[in-house]
């Protein structure tokens, strides 16, 4: 089984290229649970928060890769994981941020085979929740996503495009 996470800045189609990957491989998606979070509680949320997001979607991540690897699934997607909770924390908190690592995710290792930086080639669409929408911040944000995978040593591929373009870029990285 492969697990494959999607990773990046918001607004970058991680979702929509999720559920549209999840169909064509038959394989379940994981739900980003911070997302769910922040429609229930709002986004105005501290380091305690971000611990308890980044916790609940590791368990959520970890318990969705023992079913498919009980079923035989050939993929499991992650919406995202802890490792982009650590990229918002330091876009959050880059003054406490290394107390949030030591808390939580310096212990976390990762559990993606590969990971799909998603770039920010897209329109930035604000649906409510999401924070960082100047070209600046969004450029940050990208640039703390691939500090990370860069810092945990894990495999990436950066995906980019339009629609189909981006999605057969996805698709294509997967199957290599």
């Amino acid at each position: 089984m492969k697990r494959i996470c999607l990773h990046g800045p918001e607004s970058t189609g991680k979702s929509t290229l999720g559920t549209r990957l999840a169909v064509e491989l038959g394989c379940e998606i994981v739900p980003e649970y911070g997302r769910a979070y922040c429609e229930m509680h709002g986004t105005d949320i501290g380091v305690s928060e971000l611990i308890h997001i980044a916790q609940t979607q590791d368990a959520m991540n970890r318990a969705a890769a023992a079913r498919a690897n009980e079923l035989g699934t050939g993929f499991i997607l992650f919406d995202t994981d802890p490792l982009i909770t650590a990229v918002w924390s330091d876009m959050m908190f880059s003054a406490t941020a290394g107390y949030v690592r030591d808390a939580y995710f310096d212990g976390f290792c990762g559990v993606a085979d590969l990971y799909l930086l998603l770039d920010i080639d897209l329109p930035f669409l604000d649906d409510g929740l999401r924070v960082y929408a100047q070209q600046a911040e969004r450029q940050r944000f990208f640039d703390l996503c691939k500090i990370e995978l860069v810092a945990r040593s894990v495999h990436y591929a950066r995906i980019q495009g339009v629609g189909e373009a981006r999605f057969a870029a996805a698709k294509d990285a997967l199957l290599k």
